[in-house]
């Protein structure tokens, strides 16, 4: 069912102004100092790093603390710490203006009763950032690509985005294949492609087992092997968006050169049972190696980094449940146990994976979302992502994110990193007609 977008004042004939606000705004920020991180490693890792690490070793904790200083030091402004204020504005879209969101996301379609989470912006220490701006989003993507790889909530955070876009324009459907899983969708004004690929342990695997010990499957994880379902597809992106994580907390067994090596709640004999964090670790590895190999890969790959679940009173599976009503404040909760593992995993597996780049000149970057989430326990569908007596097989849902609600914001980080990537191409140009300039 085609609907109507909403009235944007930046959607109807004012594309040579936002070109002119563009390019006045890149050369005007030019001039300052940037605040923008190079690698968004928030402060707040410096004060948990020794109680949260599951490796207590000296060397561990003091290789970390100094991979997270050596970071600090590269920047003047974190816009991915902060704190959530509040926002009378939003939402920008509804679940009647945009038909993008996922059913089981679309909380005010099946009756959840409040509406302040959708009704907060986040807030960076020390700096600010605007409001996602749909039409210059688009201006700076024209004919370009973006490819969203991962698992559901890498499906979540595009619908956010479509949704965001969709009052200056819907796209149109250009999957290469029926698969929900692998979609694909043009913005014809723009020339602009955006696409989904489904990948949730981002290495090959395959479903040993559909109930498993645990009754959530069982997987093999081909740790070394890249998922050619979505690796032999990223050559022709501008843009990457690479995550992934919860699937990591199913029983899996882990393969290496053919053969097991290990295993994570698999419940074999003869199979150890290794940190979830090993395979984790491997698959980022694998994913970063695939992008690195690409002969013909230009573009920029961005990390988007784990974002906690809410889960209280239970484990998913056992009760629980997310049912609070307002973000906590950054002094209220802190990143620990296996969710630090992962994200300290991932940013060091990022920062190997962006020196084997530089020697080719790829850019990785760090879209770090997982400070601003974690303190969203408010975001999520619990129960609201289907009618309240649907026959239906379904836990509450503290993993994904209602629409509109708190991942909207994620594309308000990436669009400021991608103006900030017009700054450095800028910057990186103007030696040069300097030079050019002087040999006249």
């Amino acid at each position: 069912m085609k609907l109507d977008a909403m009235e944007h004042p930046l959607a109807k004939n004012q594309t040579p102004r936002i070109v002119l606000q563009i390019t006045l705004s890149l050369i005007v920020l030019a001039t300052i100092p940037l605040c923008y991180p190079l690698l968004g490693y928030p402060l707040f890792l410096l004060k948990n790093s020794s109680n949260n690490s599951s490796d207590h070793s000296p060397s561990s904790h003091d290789s970390r603390e100094g991979l997270i200083r050596e970071l600090q030091r590269e920047k003047r402004c974190d816009i991915f710490a902060g704190e959530w204020v509040p926002n009378p504005e939003a939402p920008y879209y509804t679940n009647t203006t945009c038909w993008a969101i996922h059913e089981h996301q679309n909380c005010m379609k099946y009756g959840r009763p409040d509406t302040d989470f959708m009704k907060w912006r986040w807030k960076p220490d020390g700096c600010d950032i605007p409001i996602f701006n749909p039409a210059q989003f688009l201006q700076i993507v024209r004919g370009k690509s973006l490819a969203f790889v991962g698992d559901s909530v890498a499906r979540n955070q595009m619908q956010s985005l479509i949704c965001l876009l969709s009052r200056v324009e819907y796209p149109v459907d250009v999957s290469y294949t029926p698969d929900e899983r692998f979609k694909r969708w043009k913005y014809t004004t723009y020339n602009f492609t955006l696409a989904i690929y489904w990948t949730p342990h981002l290495v090959k695997a395959k479903e040993a087992d559909s109930n498993g010990p645990t009754h959530t499957g069982l997987f093999n994880l081909y740790l070394d092997e890249f998922d050619e379902e979505w690796t032999t597809q990223m050559e022709d992106f501008d843009y990457i968006v690479i995550s992934a994580g919860h699937w990591f907390f199913r029983p899996m067994v882990f393969y290496e050169d053919n053969q097991v090596v290990g295993c994570r709640y698999c419940l074999k004999d003869n199979v150890t049972d290794l940190p979830m964090s090993y395979g984790y670790r491997k698959a980022f590895r694998t994913a970063f190696k695939a992008i690195n190999s690409l002969e013909n890969f230009k573009g920029i790959t961005f990390l988007r980094t784990f974002a906690p679940s809410h889960f209280e009173n239970g484990l998913w599976n056992e009760g629980g449940n997310c049912v609070r009503t307002k973000p906590f404040r950054s002094n209220e909760t802190a990143l620990e146990g296996i969710d630090f593992e992962l994200y300290m995993t991932q940013l060091e597996e990022f920062k190997n994976a962006e020196k084997q780049g530089n020697k080719r000149g790829l850019k990785f970057r760090l879209l770090d979302t997982t400070l601003a989430t974690l303190l969203r326990p408010d975001g999520h569908p619990s129960r609201y992502g289907h009618l309240k007596n649907e026959n239906v097989t379904l836990y509450n849902d503290c993993v994904h994110w209602c629409l509109p609600g708190p991942i909207d914001t994620w594309s308000d980080f990436l669009l400021d990193m991608l103006k900030m990537e017009g700054i450095r191409s800028y910057n990186d140009e103007k030696p040069h007609s300097k030079d050019k300039k002087n040999d006249v």
